[in-house]
């Protein structure tokens, strides 16, 4: 297999003699001269003062002469108060209204107050389910969306969107401050980072739609339609980007359990155009996910969730059903499976796949402070990973419900059905740092 092997030389002729008979010239040269002038400046004068009071002769002297108690007056209040104060011992030893009571020293207090509870009766009338909360940019206008998370099937069930101005004198928790009607579910939204009128939403239909909440006659700017580059599944994520051509405008970003991740542009005309795309298919995922062998085709991967790095703006992870993650790239050329129709041809982001977990994954966020370190939300299972390891570092059991949404601050928060934890990163365990108790998502501001 391995042997030994002769190479052949090579031989570099000496042209040292040649080279001193060769002809030299030497030649200087020298920059213009570089004017410079100093000039001198100083602060005016400045006076500094001090004032300090002086100590009392009387003040030290009486302070260092004994205090003068009257223990014949405070034998007396003693004996005078001493019936009262034993009865009221002797009633309280008595008294079962402590019973069952055990000081707890080692919980923290919770923080976290109820300011409002926020409803819309005609939506709670139809038992419709808050699908999506958003805050926008300024932070005192809350959206929220209503839809169903219970219904598999198709449905033609109207919903709406509710906003409300938290900032407002005569704040009506009942009452919305406008109301936006949609022919579908609206699965998931989002206020513009820096216009504060405008909303993003994605229906139950596969379509986006733009409101500029300050229309309130036809609040509806951009749509994308269902055309053939629509998703023909549900939206479960949009969130806004920015444009690198034009600053002062913005691209939209969809993901859907179709398998596609698109990039929408504006038009004039009232329309949202699709820019660029990628596609999650089974066959181009990497293999370490070891999916099922029924499972590798041109079956598309359904995405759940996207967040992008915090670090380099072409990285972002997504989470697919079944309980993966992947680490994708916006730079990659590979182009995905084709598909019939589609103006636009998508690629293959996926370069990395993390170990699976049981169940889907519901929420994926890059924690802001550490470059590898992106957080998944599974169910009952928060799982911390790196970059580029298939394993993660790090995973805390929910012991309740699974978890819904999740975010990253100086603490990661995940709601799940009923509660809001927080954990500290610092010392990463099975008991959270803060837990109020709620029954519905929630959006951090």
């Amino acid at each position: 297999m391995f042997a030994d092997r002769t190479a052949a030389g090579a031989d570099v002729q000496s042209l040292w003699r040649s080279a001193r008979s060769a002809r030299c010239e030497a030649k200087t040269c020298q920059t213009g001269k570089i004017s410079t002038v100093e000039a001198a400046a100083q602060s005016h004068t400045a006076q500094d003062a001090a004032v300090q009071t002086e100590q009392s002769k009387d003040a030290v002297q009486d302070f260092q002469q004994e205090v003068q108690v009257d223990y014949t007056g405070l034998l007396s209040f003693l004996q005078r108060v001493e019936d009262a104060v034993i009865k009221e011992l002797n009633k309280n030893w008595k008294s079962h209204a402590f019973d069952g009571f055990e000081v707890n020293w080692t919980d923290q207090d919770e923080t976290v107050l109820c300011l409002h509870t926020l409803s819309y009766p005609e939506a709670q009338d139809q038992n419709l389910q808050v699908t999506g909360v958003s805050w926008n940019a300024t932070g005192s206008v809350i959206a929220c969306s209503y839809g169903r998370l219970d219904n598999g099937d198709w449905s033609t069930e109207k919903s709406c969107v509710c906003t409300w101005n938290l900032d407002r004198r005569g704040l009506n928790p009942q009452h919305p401050d406008l109301v936006v009607d949609v022919p579908s579910s609206v699965m998931c939204l989002a206020f513009h980072p820096s216009q504060p009128s405008l909303i993003a939403g994605g229906l139950f239909s596969g379509e986006l739609v733009v409101w500029d909440t300050s229309r309130t006659e036809d609040p509806v700017i951009w749509r994308t339609g269902m055309t053939d580059d629509t998703h023909t599944d549900p939206v479960y994520q949009v969130n806004w980007l920015p444009d690198t051509k034009h600053r002062k405008h913005a691209r939209l970003l969809s993901v859907a359990t179709d398998g596609k991740i698109l990039v929408w542009r504006e038009e004039r005309d009232g329309r949202l155009a699709l820019a660029e795309g990628f596609a999650i298919v089974a066959q181009q995922v990497p293999r370490s996910t070891r999916l099922k062998k029924a499972a590798w085709g041109e079956a598309a991967v359904g995405v759940t969730s996207l967040s992008f790095s915090h670090f380099d703006a072409d990285v972002f992870v997504v989470g697919v059903e079944g309980g993966y993650s992947l680490r994708c790239s916006a730079l990659a050329q590979a182009a995905a499976l084709p598909r019939p129709g589609g103006s636009v041809p998508l690629r293959a982001p996926a370069e990395l796949a993390f170990s699976p977990h049981a169940g889907p994954v519901y929420s994926v966020s890059c924690s802001p402070f550490h470059r590898q370190v992106p957080h998944v939300g599974h169910y009952q299972c928060l799982a911390l990973r790196t970059d580029f390891s298939n394993s993660p570092w790090g995973c805390v059991q929910v012991p309740k419900k699974g978890n819904l949404a999740l975010g990253t601050s100086r603490c990661s928060f995940t709601t799940g059905s009923g509660e809001a934890a927080c954990w500290t990163m610092l010392h990463v365990g099975t008991r959270a740092t803060l837990a109020p108790s709620l029954e519905h998502p929630v959006s951090y501001n």
